[in-house]
């Protein structure tokens, strides 16, 4: 089932995804991508389709997983080759370089960890762009600034293949479970030719028109959630100074009206100090600073999303860049602890 809203010439279509099955089924699957820039004639492609997966980080290894297990032909590459080599033993081919990647698969993926990141092996010396060309699609899963996902657009377009924007909204657990939120703009043949490997890889998709969208609807999510998690920090720290149980809050809250799954998987954690990474909190707070830059673009104060990332800066200046970002907390541990001491 689909339902679609139209607001402003802007177009929104939702995909609620129905149960997988556990293998992928090639039989009645058939790879076409039309050139956007020749005539409009379908060219087919060999199936099953050839798939590359670049970045395997703390996101990609689980998504590139999930694919491997659904039986999808897939190659990889990584920066740091070793990363690979549990997905080589489930069965993934790999490649030395995000160029040779492209050049032997009909569908590539990138999940990398910053705009930066994702220009380079987009775009580098031995960039995917190099390898791709008319026929092939190139889904770019990370979360990125709206110009840095239309430079990369622009480029991999120039040498005749699709593009696509498709950052998930998720993180570890949901990535390892298949249950990650595609949030996807650009070429709409594109979108429905890699439709079943979002599937796999994700429960719901949602297909947002121009590119520029995906990355535009993802940081207002972020910058949401690092808000909510800043709030709720400041929560559990003031609970505990006027001497009630901040487990028993974590209770109050999960039964109301601002009930969060968030509040309740993180908090217990955060009550005994411990952050183990689901989501690093460098990557929460470089996503703040995107989603101020985007709000500065258009004139839309966000002044509780700016005094969260500053409160981010905190607590890596702390040390906790590598830690989940629950461990925002902190940064307000060590203001307390600051004022009382003078």
């Amino acid at each position: 089932m689909s339902s679609f809203i139209n607001c402003n010439h802007f177009v929104l279509h939702r995909f609620p995804i129905m149960a997988m099955r556990s293998t992928f089924n090639y039989r009645h699957f058939s790879l076409h991508i039309s050139n956007a820039s020749t005539q409009p004639q379908a060219q087919g492609i060999e199936t099953p389709p050839r798939v590359g997966f670049l970045g395997l980080g703390i996101m990609g290894t689980p998504m590139a997983q999930n694919l491997i297990k659904a039986g999808v032909d897939l190659t990889v590459w990584n920066r740091t080759k070793s990363k690979c080599d549990p997905l080589i033993n489930l069965g993934a081919k790999y490649k030395p370089s995000p160029e040779e990647v492209a050049t032997s698969c009909d569908l590539t993926f990138a999940m990398l960890a910053d705009p930066q990141s994702a220009v380079d092996v987009a775009l580098g010396k031995h960039g995917a762009a190099n390898g791709i060309g008319p026929g092939k699609g190139y889904v770019d899963v990370s979360t990125v600034d709206v110009d840095t996902s239309k430079l990369i657009n622009g480029q991999i377009k120039s040498t005749g293949a699709l593009f696509l924007e498709a950052p998930v909204s998720g993180s570890k657990k949901p990535a390892e479970d298949g249950q990650l939120i595609f949030l996807t703009a650009g070429d709409k043949n594109l979108y429905d030719t890699v439709a079943p490997f979002l599937d796999i890889m994700g429960k719901s998709r949602f297909y947002l028109g121009d590119v520029g969208n995906g990355a535009a609807m993802k940081l207002v999510v972020n910058m949401i959630m690092g808000s909510m998690m800043a709030s709720f920090s400041e929560g559990l720290l003031l609970s505990e100074k006027v001497g009630l149980d901040p487990k028993v809050l974590v209770e109050v809250i999960s039964q109301g009206a601002i009930s969060a799954p968030m509040y309740s998987m993180k908090g217990p954690s955060m009550i005994q100090s411990h952050y183990p990474t689901a989501f690093p909190l460098k990557h929460q707070q470089k996503d703040l600073r995107l989603a101020l830059g985007l709000a500065e673009s258009v004139s839309q104060p966000i002044p509780i999303a700016a005094a969260a990332n500053e409160l981010y800066k905190v607590a890596k200046s702390h040390g906790y860049s590598d830690e989940d970002f629950s461990a925002v907390i902190e940064a307000l541990k060590s203001k307390f602890q600051h004022s009382e001491n003078q």
